[in-house]
């Protein structure tokens, strides 16, 4: 699941950025760079923040999206895009690559099925069983 994971979020970054400052190969290596940054967030991060993202959307905004945010940010301009710009290209960005993730995770569709929330504990180690189930019954 995790190489799905990672392509999708490669894919959702180079769609949204395809209009910036950015030359096509920069915006690649950003959209690369960002996708193995936020897989990595996830892989330290704390469950209840993971799933926060993906059942609540901008209302489970926390220090997770706000690293997420910032490492995208630093990305953008280490290409050559300027603070100002990263900053907003990070915010709606993250929250769009967050929001596609989600629709995987509730899609029943056959090409979705290896995106399975409960392989997020795979990720993360540890005992999630209770948040994991919550997240379920929210996502449907």
């Amino acid at each position: 699941m995790f190489d799905k994971l990672k392509d999708l979020a490669i894919q959702k970054l180079q769609e949204k950025m395809t209009s910036n400052s950015l030359n096509a190969e920069a915006t690649t290596e950003a959209a690369k760079e960002g996708a193995a940054s936020i897989l990595e967030s996830f892989k330290g991060g704390d469950l209840s923040q993971i799933t926060a993202l993906f059942t609540q959307g901008a209302e489970g905004s926390n220090d997770m999206m706000q690293n997420i945010q910032g490492k995208l940010s630093g990305i953008l301009q280490s290409k050559g895009m300027s603070a100002e710009e990263a900053q907003g290209e990070s915010e709606s960005t993250a929250w769009d690559l967050v929001n596609g993730l989600k629709d995987k995770f509730q899609s029943t569709a056959e090409e979705d099925k290896d995106f399975d929330l409960s392989q997020i504990t795979n990720l993360v180690g540890g005992n999630a069983g209770n948040i994991l189930n919550q997240a379920k019954k929210w996502l449907g």
